[in-house]
This record gives C-alpha cells, structure tokens and sequence, in this order.
C-alpha cells in the first residue's frame, strides 16, 4: 500500500494500482469470510438454530420413510422417521441433562487429547524441529524442492510444526542457495497446508476427524464404529502424490515466474542472519538414537497384532482390522511420540527428568484452550441435529434428490469435493468444517451406498487443496509476515495468487487420483475401510 505524502508536499499521488478480475474475486472471498462470525459463535448460533428450527419442524409433523429395513437399531415402528421438537419440555429437560455428558462423550475428544500428551513431549525435547531441519538442509540442491514439500507432508503428523518452523525456513534455505526465498516457502506451504489430509504416518486430525464421521454415521447406523486409521492408505499413497504435484508447480510454475530474486525488495534487517542452523553433532546422535527407539516400538506395534497370537487382535474373532489395535490407534500415538521424545530429549537434554515430560504434556494441553472451547459448542450442536432426526430427514431427501437426478454413481464425488474446497475458503478449521457438515453429507452419501470412511477420505482432499488459497486460514497471515520480510511488496492477493496453482493442481490430480484408487482400482482408504456401505 502507497503511503500519503505530507500535507504540502506538492507531490502529486500515485495512481492506484490497477484491480483485475482476479483481484476482485479475493477481496469477495475475503469480504464474505469476514462476515463469518468466529468457529464458538457459529456454533452456539448452528445449536440454537437447531432447537428452534426442531420445534418448526416438530410442530409442522415433517417426516419421511425410513429407509433402513424392519428390526434395525433405532427404526420406528412405523417405519417413519419424525422431526422431534426440543423446543418441548421432554426436549428441554433432555438438554440440561445431557450438555455435559454430550461434550465429555463427543468422540474427538479424548483420542486428541490423549495424542496430544505425547506430540507435547515430542516438541519439549525438539525432536520435532531437529528432525525437519536435518531434513530439509541435509537435501541437494537438485531435490530440495522435493524433500521441502514431502517434509511440509509429514510435518502435519505434529500439529502446528510445519507452519512456524519449516515454511520460514525453507525461505531461508532457498535464499542461501540464491534462489527466490518466495519460492521455497511456496513450495513449504504447499506440502504443509495443501497437503494437510496426506501423510504416511497419523497424527492428530486423523481421530480427530474419525470421531466426528462416527458421529455422523450413527444418524444412519447407531453402532457403526470409525477408526483413526480409516484413511491411512490413501493418505500415505496421496503423500507421493502430493510430493510429485507440489514440486512439478514449484519448479515449472511458481519459481519461474517469480524470477530472480532482488535482496532489494527485502526488509532492511529481513536477511540478517538469515540462515538455517545445521544440525550439531548432539542432535545428529539424538536422532540416531530416536531412530533405534522407534524401531523398537515398531516391533512391539508389529507383534502386538501381525502374529496369530497377537494380544490386541479381537479376543473373540481373531480379526486384526476390527481390532482393540487400530480402535485404540491413539494410544500408539501416546506411545509413539513419548518414545520419541523421551530417547532424544535425554541424548541431548532437553528432556532430564519426569518433571520435563510433565511439563511438555502440561503445555501440550494447554495450547488446546479454544479448541475445547469450539468442541463444547460442537458438541451440542452435533448431539442437537441427532435428537431431532433433522439429520436424518435431511440425508433422506437429498439422497432422494440425487438418485432423482440420477446422480447415484461415483461421479457424485466430484461435486461434493468441489462443495467441501469452496466451503473450506470460509471456514478454515477442518475439524469446525467437518463437525457442521458431516451430519449433512455423510449420512446423504451413506443411503447411496458408500462408506463413512470413503465419504472422509473425499470431504479431506477437498478441505485441503483450498487451504493456501483462503486468508481464513488461521496461519495464513503468520506465512503473509514472513513473506514481507522477503519482499515488501507482498500482500493477501499477491499471496494468494502464488498459491493458487497449487490448489488448482492439487484438486485436479489428487481428485483423479481418489476415483483411480477407489473405483479403478478398487483400493480401501484405510485398514479394515470398506468402500461401500449397505443399508441393514
């Protein structure tokens, strides 16, 4: 932005710059997300609504027929599913009897919380950074850009990692080996962001979003079960997708056209210093010993379900996918982390005794104020949309509507990938995007015949690609200050519009890539994930 002159200076103005098409279309995006109330006031207004309009509805007798057959949990008798008022005093009651329960009981809940105890001692003994940073400076310069985007990848496993440790630093490496800073925290945006829903490991939004589905998928089927790892094949195939796309547009797209890069764009002090730390001696030989650790975990991963006998496979059947194993999947995310925390911190030590540990969790937890804040109004109106079987009635009749349109076929997909990339420039969170559209979709996709699982797999690569191009993304203005101090022209569109090759691409190949492993080659998403799903 051009500051004023001084009254009296006699200098004329500058012209403003000229605003394209594309231009415009941003500060629409930008104006609409800003209408948008935060993620608590949305829901406390999503739940409210809900009683008052379950009242309507209740009030009007709306019902429809219940497509699932007789003696199925949860059918009528009369084979209708009615509208319930909770706006009567049963409904009443029924909400200031259960508001408590309905938020210590909302699935999420506890397996992220659990997780979150070991990702706090892994990021306490900087286990986490040190892995990235050797990396990312360990990397030629022929394959940097690849091994930028894959660590962007796999640094969604810890939460908040990628964003404030590899994107600013992947300018800094890129600017070291005289290339456009811009570029490599492009690249890193790319993989960290773009490619939130791939990875070849889980981590936190894996159960998280899981328990939002089961939830969802209990509308239709009350004892149907959603594991952390029911997208876990097609997140690890879709990481070397990703990696494959983001470095393709990184080197054919972005950086070319950024060109050269001039140091006398930068913020006077910006490249001060401006270099990535290598990895000292310590810290390699803290990762060495992580490295074993791990192993050893691996193997009791391994012998606790792959042998016959393995003690977390079902005690009554045998079956290692419908297992104690992957049910308790966060349990091994506990395990995984606080292994790796424990060996590097006392290598290096970050981590000297119990208190340590206790502290990182502690932390941890911490950090999660506003999300549990979210999750409480979430929560309700989940339980809210249940109670009043509006969910249901809802799938129904647009499950109706689509096979009247004759869109029962896989090509339904494309749409509602499409649906979850354009409400995701609104709503950046992907669990508060999830939690108020999936009693919606997944219960409408499910009476067509397609599985939970399948359905969250799709919902991901759409809330996804559209993540680098969205300034409500809550990172996006962090990325938009480091890249000032690159080059201090930079603003929201000039951002956005070096990222939108990226989603465009992302949302192309990744969206062929989802209807080549499931319809073509007919792949599950994940252990034990059937790709459809039959009624009864």
């Amino acid at each position: 932005m051009t500051e004023p002159q001084p009254a009296g200076t006699g200098k004329a103005q500058p012209p403003a710059p000229k605003r394209n098409a594309f231009t415009r279309f941003l500060d629409t995006v930008e104006w609409l997300g800003n209408l948008l109330p935060h993620p608590v006031t949305l829901f406390f207004l999503l739940a409210a609504g809900m009683v008052l309009l379950s009242g309507l509805f209740g009030w009007l007798g709306v019902a429809v027929d219940d497509p699932r057959p007789v003696g199925a949990a949860g059918r009528a008798d009369d084979g209708m599913i009615r509208a319930v008022s909770l706006l009567s005093a049963d409904g009443v009651r029924r909400i200031f009897s259960s508001l408590v329960t309905n938020f210590t009981s909302f699935a999420p809940l506890g397996v992220v919380l659990t997780a979150m105890l070991g990702i706090g001692v892994a990021e306490k003994s900087g286990v986490l950074s040190a892995a990235v940073r050797g990396m990312v400076l360990g990397a030629s310069k022929n394959v940097v850009t690849v091994v930028i985007v894959f660590a962007g990848v796999m640094s969604n496993t810890a939460s908040e990692l990628g964003y404030v440790v590899l994107i600013p630093m992947a300018g800094a490496v890129y600017y070291s080996l005289g290339r456009h800073p811009l570029a490599g925290m492009a690249a890193a945006f790319a993989g960290v962001s773009g490619g939130y829903s791939a990875n070849l490991l889980i981590g936190t939004i894996d159960p998280l979003l899981a328990g939002i589905t089961e939830e969802a998928a209990r509308l239709i089927d009350p004892t149907y079960a959603v594991t952390a790892t029911a997208n876990w094949y097609f997140a690890a195939a879709s990481t070397l997708v990703v990696t494959a796309v983001g470095w393709a547009v990184s080197t054919y797209i972005v950086e070319p056209k950024l060109g050269a890069y001039n140091p006398d764009d930068a913020d006077p002090t910006a490249l001060d210093g401006a270099a990535a730390s290598p990895l000292t001696a310590i810290e390699k030989k803290g990762l060495k010993v992580t490295g074993l650790v791990l192993l050893g975990v691996l193997a009791v991963m391994l012998l606790s379900v792959v042998p016959s006998w393995g003690i977390l496979r079902d005690p009554v059947t045998g079956d290692a996918m419908r297992s104690p194993f992957f049910s308790g999947f966060a349990v091994w995310i506990l395990l995984f982390f606080l292994a790796m925390g424990w060996a590097y911190g006392k290598v290096v030590g970050t981590i000297k005794n119990d208190r340590d540990v206790i502290d990182g969790m502690a932390k941890s937890l911490g950090s999660l104020g506003l999300y549990l804040v979210i999750i409480f109004f979430a929560a309700q109106f989940v339980a809210f949309f249940n109670w009043s079987n509006l969910g249901s009635i809802t799938a129904v009749k647009g499950a109706q509507t689509l096979e009247a349109l004759g869109l029962t076929g896989p090509v339904v997909f494309i749409g509602f990938i499409l649906i979850c990339c354009m409400v995701n420039l609104m709503i950046g969170s992907a669990s508060a995007q999830w939690a108020m559209t999936a009693p919606i979709f997944v219960p409408m996709l499910m009476l067509l015949g397609y599985s939970p699982e399948l359905i969250q797999a799709a919902y991901r690569i759409g809330d996804s690609t559209t993540n680098i191009i969205t300034p409500m993304m809550s990172y996006f203005g962090l990325i938009l200050a480091w890249a000032v101090r690159y080059d201090k022209k930079v603003g929201i569109g000039t951002m956005i519009a070096m990222m939108l090759p990226y989603s465009i691409f992302f949302t192309i190949v990744w969206t062929i890539f989802f209807f080549v492993w499931v319809f073509a080659l007919g792949m599950p998403v994940g252990p034990g994930a059937p790709t459809f799903y039959s009624i009864g």
